[in-house]
């Protein structure tokens, strides 16, 4: 089954809890902290691999998790940082936001792209040390990772798409110019899923064509193949338009041209506008000269190439593939799809909502819509660390802490975050 669409949830590992723990070796009196941190959470990836070509591997398994990272221990140990996730997806994959539809990545290279990052491991109770504070008996915990629902969405890397009604001899003519083996058979939709193959033209010069299958009247509402199929035409930079024009069917090649033209533009407008090659297939069992010379003549009143060729024969197939060739070598390389993800606006929730636990004149904060504040806060940034303190005020976090009896000058640590309270 061939599977270009899915959808799949995607969490990174928490972070390990730092240790609280202190020095004991014999003869060494009051050894001090030496809790360890905790490991970072171990991210999501995606990586393209050209070997796929479908979104097969995803139709059963849905949910994807990396580990978490480990705990600190004693001794200044940090824990093991969480193993990274790796996820294998066909080159030309769209990462898409489920929610919004929004664009995330563009999987047509070969880097790898974080998904979801894991949470930062939390810092043991060594880092709390200070000369007033020698036995800190606290540490802070991990931070928990990242958690995506995405959409997984398969459009082909090809220069050049095959379009065109079933049986008119796409997969035959891709079979004939590549090494590609589609399934090829004298009845409608034999193939059913997109084929590519490489055209080796001259040394050093070759392109990817694809098979575009289903293509009818009604294909851009659903009807047959073509809705699950036209997305893969996307990025085509060339389309070779192939009509039957020998007559067996019964079809007028003029209705045919103009019924996946107008299938096309009402998919998408920019798609019909791309450069087309009109290749009359089947010529050496045309019954009806004078069908061709007047299909012929509509299309080179609309300044479009035209050849004549047969597929099974290979006659004129030469000649299409290099006048395929020396258009693509004008036209403007693959398309790459630009993210257009924007992250969901923040919202502050109640103080409420937190834990603070108080350590001699140190105030930990904890809290899910904290810990995305600190995350999404640039603090190396002057306005960044403003809206932080703003949320932290407007949000009511202050004058809870004042409630419970902080004073000036007192810690307040949030998320390995460490700053004096002033009022």
């Amino acid at each position: 089954m061939f599977v270009d669409k899915v959808n799949i949830k995607v969490k990174a590992g928490k972070g390990g809890n730092g240790a609280v723990a202190f020095h004991r070796e014999k003869y060494i009196a009051s050894g001090g902290p030496d809790g360890g941190d905790g490991g970072n959470g171990g991210n999501v990836v995606l990586i393209a691999d050209r070997n796929m070509s479908t979104l097969m591997d995803f139709r059963y398994k849905r949910k994807y998790s990396a580990t978490n990272g480990g705990d600190g221990t004693g001794k200044k140990c940090s824990g093991k940082n969480g193993e990274d996730m790796i996820i294998k997806v066909p080159l030309g994959t769209l990462v898409r936001d489920t929610a919004t539809g929004a664009i995330i990545k563009d999987m047509s290279d070969f880097e790898p792209f974080v998904i979801a990052k894991g949470g930062i491991g939390g810092w043991g109770n060594t880092h709390f040390a200070t000369p007033t504070r020698q036995a800190p008996r606290f540490a802070k915990s991990g931070l928990m990772g990242e958690e995506k629902e995405i959409t997984l969405e398969l459009k082909l890397l090809a220069d050049v798409g095959l379009v065109g009604f079933p049986n008119v001899g796409k997969s035959t003519l891709l079979s004939v110019v590549s090494k590609a083996n589609p399934k090829i058979g004298n009845y409608h939709f034999t193939t059913l899923y997109p084929n590519l193959g490489v055209v080796y033209v001259s040394e050093g010069n070759s392109f990817v064509m694809a098979d575009i299958p289903g293509i009818i009247e009604g294909a851009a509402e659903g009807a047959g193949l073509g809705h699950d199929f036209l997305r893969h035409v996307d990025r085509c930079r060339l389309l070779i338009h192939v009509v039957d024009v020998s007559g067996s069917e019964g079809r007028d090649p003029i209705e045919d041209f103009e019924a996946i033209n107008s299938e096309l533009e009402r998919y998408d407008k920019d798609l019909a506008s791309r450069p087309q090659i009109v290749a009359a297939n089947k010529c050496d069992i045309l019954e009806d000269m004078e069908n061709l010379e007047k299909f012929k003549a509509y299309i080179e009143e609309k300044d479009l190439p035209f050849f004549e060729i047969s597929a099974a024969s290979h006659t004129g197939v030469k000649e299409l593939i290099n006048k395929t060739s020396e258009m693509l070598s004008t036209l403007p390389p693959i398309t790459v799809y630009e993210p257009d993800y924007v992250e969901p606006e923040f919202t502050v929730a109640s103080p409420e909502d937190l834990q603070i636990t108080h350590f001699e004149d140190i105030w930990s904060i904890e809290g899910p819509w904290l810990q995305r504040l600190v995350s999404n806060t640039n603090f190396g940034d002057y306005e960044s660390r403003n809206f932080f303190d703003r949320s932290l005020r407007e949000s009511g976090v202050y004058d809870r802490l004042e409630e419970m009896g902080i004073n000036e000058g007192d810690t307040v640590s949030i998320y390995n975050l460490d700053f004096e309270y002033h009022r």
